[in-house]
């Protein structure tokens, strides 16, 4: 497929999708109306995959700036009322504790803020931390969550295949 077709048929389901109420519209409607407005056979397999790849990625992109607006209406809520905020003893944010041991924090870094999901230990009534661990950049976090669904998609084809 010639990249010129490519694009405008992903600008013309994009711009579809996007005037589209999400809860009617499916990708055989957005199929059909492209290919009436492009006058394209978009039924044909060669396009059918690259529109179902299009809208697939349209719902992702959707998905992640819902959570991501979800996550900052949590974050606007939390900083109203007085802080409950839970911090380690090096006096980095906790934000989740994943188990006894794990923890995902936020910290500052040589300037850079890093999203660290490590593995804690006990000394002298002190939880530190320790190497066995990641930290993410901003960016690396933002790519990783952009990539969660597919991650998910991943276990589950995992936990088919060992059933």
């Amino acid at each position: 497929m010639e990249p010129q077709v490519k694009e405008k048929i992903e600008t013309t389901v994009r711009q579809m999708l996007e005037e589209s109420d999400m809860n009617e519209v499916t990708e055989h409607k957005i199929r059909k109306l492209a290919s009436e407005k492009l006058g394209i056979n978009l039924s044909e397999a060669k396009y059918k995959a690259f529109v179902k790849e299009v809208v697939a990625s349209f719902l992702d992109e959707l998905k992640a700036k819902e959570e991501e607006e979800e996550e900052e209406a949590a974050a606007d809520d939390g900083n109203k009322g007085s802080s409950n905020q839970e911090y380690d003893d090096d006096g980095d944010l906790i934000v989740c504790k994943l188990n006894d041991k794990r923890k995902v924090t936020i910290q500052e870094f040589r300037g850079k803020t890093l999203v660290s999901i490590r593995e804690y230990y006990k000394k002298d009534g002190k939880e530190l931390p320790t190497s066995k661990g990641i930290s993410l950049t901003e960016e690396q976090w933002s790519g990783f969550r952009k990539n969660i669904s597919n991650i998910e998609k991943a276990i589950e084809k995992m936990k088919a295949r060992t059933m």
